[in-house]
């Protein structure tokens, strides 16, 4: 039997095809068993979380109040059930798409030996029962219900009338406000929890990867020693950074329109969220470090000593007096020549090898995905035709 037969058994092993609520979504027919009808999820989810805050914010007495701010100029509000919300729903196909491609290249490259093979078969499966467990789901929705209500009972502060609350106490919400706190709120919490959840079911999959004696080829031209999937993986990630920024950008708006803040009061903590979003997702890549490390010395041992062996002979052969005068005829084309070319590629690949899977550019895309939706926040500094040529002047 070979790696590849090796496969069936968890061929199909994701973080997002699992857990309690997918098997109640796929029951009640808004997913399938491959994630199927996710234009249903998106429409459902969102309006349940959103319609409502629409109908209710706009019956009753007080909505008509002059004074108060209204459900539809609610930036923040509209800006993480209409755009985050879907986007964090819509992201679980393209995780899944990406990320069970990278299970299987650990093998179908043969980075994962035959006799490790076990092992790693351990550690999916180990990831599965985490991903499939109900305790910890269940565990997810108490956080939301406790740690959340708790949060926004002690942050949240109302000065003045708004669609959900009045003034006079935390607790003295309107219809719509019940239905945002307890509902549509706890919504996206427990969606975004979820993904955190999965985070950290990728990470600590790769991690108990990262303690197998894998076979890494410092020569390989991905300058990783055969790794660099793993970075270009991160990618599948995006959506859910890019969420992260819109909700963010929400507060910011939010913020500086009706708070009278100013948008440059916001650039330590909008550089650091990117960076420590950035982090999140990359960061715990450098657990295969220490072994692309040691491959890259192996490598440069192992070729030194080839490349002094080879030049000694080389010289021995080519490096005599009399050699010199020999007629050009004889150097052209020669074997030996390009051999030699051949072998300082080769160093030089295993010399320029990182000890990390992922590259500047990785670190570039993860960072542009994630402070991209605070882009437009510029605008209510600069007007259109300012922003672009600050743009063009940054860029050329």
């Amino acid at each position: 039997m070979t790696e590849l037969d090796s496969l069936e058994p968890w061929h199909d092993f994701s973080v997002v095809l699992g857990g309690p609520l997918f098997q109640l979504l796929r029951k009640t027919h808004l997913e399938g068993d491959h994630l199927e009808h996710l234009k249903r999820r998106l429409v459902i989810i969102t309006l349940f979380a959103w319609l409502p805050l629409l109908l209710l914010s706009t019956i009753g007495s007080l909505a008509g109040n002059p004074g108060r701010l209204s459900f539809l100029h609610d930036v923040e509000v509209q800006v993480r059930f209409l755009i985050a919300l879907p986007i964090l729903i819509a992201a679980e196909l393209i995780v899944h798409l990406r990320l069970r491609l990278v299970v299987r290249r650990f093998v179908e490259r043969r980075l994962i030996s035959q006799k490790t093979i076990p092992t790693f078969d351990v550690a999916v499966n180990s990831a599965k029962r985490v991903r499939d467990s109900i305790p910890v789901e269940c565990g997810l929705l108490l956080f939301v219900y406790g740690v959340g209500l708790w949060v926004w009972h002690n942050r949240v502060t109302v000065d003045s009338p708004t669609w959900y609350a009045l003034p006079g106490g935390r607790w003295h919400l309107t219809l719509a406000g019940f239905w945002y706190v307890f509902v549509s709120i706890p919504i996206l919490q427990f969606i975004l929890l979820r993904w955190y959840l999965r985070f950290f079911i990728w990470f600590r999959f790769l991690w108990q990867v990262s303690r197998i004696n894998l076979h890494l080829v410092p020569t390989h031209p991905d300058r990783c020693a055969g790794l660099a999937f793993l970075g270009k993986s991160a990618y599948a990630f995006s959506p859910i950074l890019f969420a992260q920024g819109v909700m963010l950008a929400g507060v910011v708006a939010s913020r500086v329109l009706y708070h009278g803040e100013k948008l440059e009061s916001f650039k330590l903590q909008a550089g650091g969220f990117v960076v420590i979003f950035v982090l999140a997702i990359l960061g715990p890549l450098l657990m295969f470090t220490p072994q692309m490390a040691r491959a890259k010395r192996t490598g440069l041992a192992i070729y030194g000593q080839l490349a002094q062996n080879y030049v000694d002979r080389f010289e021995q052969k080519w490096g005599e007096p009399l050699e010199i005068t020999a007629p050009s005829e004889e150097l052209l084309g020669s074997a030996d020549i390009q051999s030699l070319a051949d072998l300082g590629n080769s160093y030089a690949m295993v010399r320029e090898m990182r000890s990390v899977p992922f590259g500047l550019d990785d670190i570039s895309r993860m960072a542009a995905a994630t402070a991209a939706p605070l882009v437009p926040l510029l605008l209510t500094v600069f007007s259109p035709e300012e922003l672009i040529l600050r743009i063009i002047k940054i860029v050329f």
